[in-house]
């Protein structure tokens, strides 16, 4: 990146078109653009084009000249104003996330995700230690998505100072605009050269490879439409491309994978890592134990405790994401039972991970997450979780090799955002062995009651079990964090099992309310 390519007081913002050429090169722009679209929208292709820049810089009119070239069918367009109530009790991504086009449409932004560090920050209302996650967590947000095939166009649209203030005059003068001229547009005016410098700053930090910025010169209205237009189609373009060589590069290397099983980890024992060598798994105490009139004494006080705390949480506005991974059998959800029996039914839910439905396949793997996070104050509970990425879909070749090798950064991503944002973060994995399962096994199907809960798929993932095993062991490296930990849960003894649960849950939620008050 060239350091003098963002200083914003050196472009020339002199450009113009006459009208005559501006219709001209829109007769030739706007097929273009319907058929990258068409071509996107069969190739299930999900774009996302954010238009940030300067009050009064004509994010609004340069939308509406974009979308006249467009399927209406096809898009949506997203205006982003201050953070609702509900947007506020969240992570700052979180509603972008949720406005994340399906694939094959395309999703447009008058603001974006950049709001956080631009008009925010000039309020205030992004503190000086929030700023600097906030950037590292706008660019993972993009990276994940372009890697998973979404085109990101990012427009900035400059104008100078003396423009600015002859829009806002003119804005000002009639009734029906002036209310688009607040306060904060003026004092951001009054201090232009600030506010230009944080445009800078953002620009220079958010200029990556896989989502680059265009600086558009608005200040003739036409000459931005053509420029835009134009960049529109070039990335498009290349995306498209991009994407015809890696598919016809993909069919060429499925002779020489032939026969290779998609579900078994490639490599030798001697190119892993070390570490990954080392099974956490092993060293597992299966014995660990307790009688029933132990776990009883413990789980009506821990239970009670549960209870007290739940409402602190509620009262301290602290959410709570607890994921629960493990054998089948191991005891997810007898250990979620208990560790909400005594809760405010009001104040959690119980996500149960299935399949992807169609919807969900639609986008991001990690969006059906993502839609699911608690509020401030709440707690979210996810029987299976995004972590089915690197060991269903893994093992059973639902996923690329690169796909799932990239899923722990992203995972890590995810649970970074969430930890910033306040949320105590926990990861369950019930432990039992392989004798243990079978016998759990046999005592479903031989109770009426529960055959429901055995079923030919759980027993042909048994015959998995040592390539589960490896996936897990490095799950558990890769993905165990300060803030995001791995516990494995000593599960051969359900009463054992269920007591370290509610034990480590207690346990965070009263290291957490320990720290200052209003503190995430």
């Amino acid at each position: 990146m060239e350091e003098e390519r963002f200083m914003l007081e050196k472009l020339d913002l002199t450009k113009s078109l006459s009208k005559s050429e501006y219709k001209e090169k829109m007769l030739e722009l706007s097929p273009k653009l319907g058929k990258l679209q068409r071509e996107c929208t069969e190739q299930k292709i999900p774009v996302m084009i954010a238009f940030e820049g300067y009050d009064a810089a004509g994010k609004g009119a340069q939308i509406s000249e974009l979308i006249k070239a467009l399927d209406p069918r096809g898009f949506e367009v997203h205006a982003v104003k201050n953070e609702t109530e509900e947007e506020r009790m969240h992570p700052f991504l979180w509603r972008f996330w949720m406005k994340q086009p399906q694939k094959g449409r395309i999703a447009i932004y008058d603001t974006s995700w950049y709001r956080k560090v631009l008009s925010d920050r000039f309020e205030k209302k992004t503190k000086k230690r929030e700023l600097s996650k906030a950037y590292d967590s706008i660019c993972s947000f993009e990276e994940q998505l372009t890697d998973d095939g979404t085109i990101i166009i990012k427009i900035f649209l400059a104008i100078d100072k003396k423009e600015q203030k002859k829009r806002f005059d003119r804005l000002s003068k009639s009734k029906e605009t002036a209310w688009r001229v607040n306060k904060d547009d003026r004092k951001k005016h009054e201090d232009f050269e600030k506010y230009q410098a944080m445009n800078e700053e953002m620009l220079t930090r958010t200029d990556t490879e896989y989502a680059p910025w265009t600086i558009v010169e608005a200040t003739d209205r036409r000459f931005a439409a053509v420029k835009i237009y134009s960049t529109v189609i070039r990335i498009l373009g290349e995306k498209l491309e991009e994407r015809r060589q890696r598919v016809e590069m993909e069919k060429q290397m499925e002779g020489s994978a032939a026969g290779r099983d998609a579900g078994a980890t490639e490599g030798s024992g001697a190119e892993k890592d070390k570490k990954l060598s080392e099974s956490i798994l092993a060293k597992s105490d299966l014995s660990l134990t307790y009688t029933k009139e132990e776990y009883k004494q413990r789980l009506d006080k821990l239970q009670k405790k549960m209870e007290k705390l739940h409402g602190e949480l509620y009262r301290r506005r602290i959410p709570v994401v607890l994921g629960f991974e493990g054998w089948d059998a191991g005891g997810k959800g007898g250990a979620i039972k208990r560790l909400t029996e005594k809760m405010d039914p009001r104040g959690y839910v119980v996500h149960p991970t299935a399949s992807p439905n169609d919807i969900e396949r639609a986008h991001h793997y990690l969006w059906r997450f993502w839609t699911d996070m608690p509020k401030a104050g709440h707690v979210t509970i996810f029987d299976r979780t995004w972590y089915g990425r690197v060991m269903v879909e893994r093992i059973e070749g639902f996923c690329t090799r690169q796909e799932w090798q990239r899923a722990y950064k992203e995972i890590n991503a995810m649970e970074r955002d969430l930890a910033d944002a306040g949320t105590i973060v926990l990861k369950f994995w019930m432990q039992i062995d392989k004798d243990e399962q079978e016998r759990r096994f046999k005592a479903r199907q031989e109770n009426p009651q529960k055959q429901w809960k055995i079923t030919d798929e759980d027993w042909r993932n048994r015959e998995k079990w040592d390539q589960y095993e490896e996936a897990v062991n490095e799950m558990l490296i890769r993905t165990s964090t300060p803030d995001a930990p791995w516990i494995v849960v000593e599960g051969n003894c359900k009463y054992y099992a269920r007591i370290k649960v509610l034990e480590c849950v207690v346990e965070a939620i009263e290291k957490k309310l320990k720290g200052p008050a209003g503190e995430p």
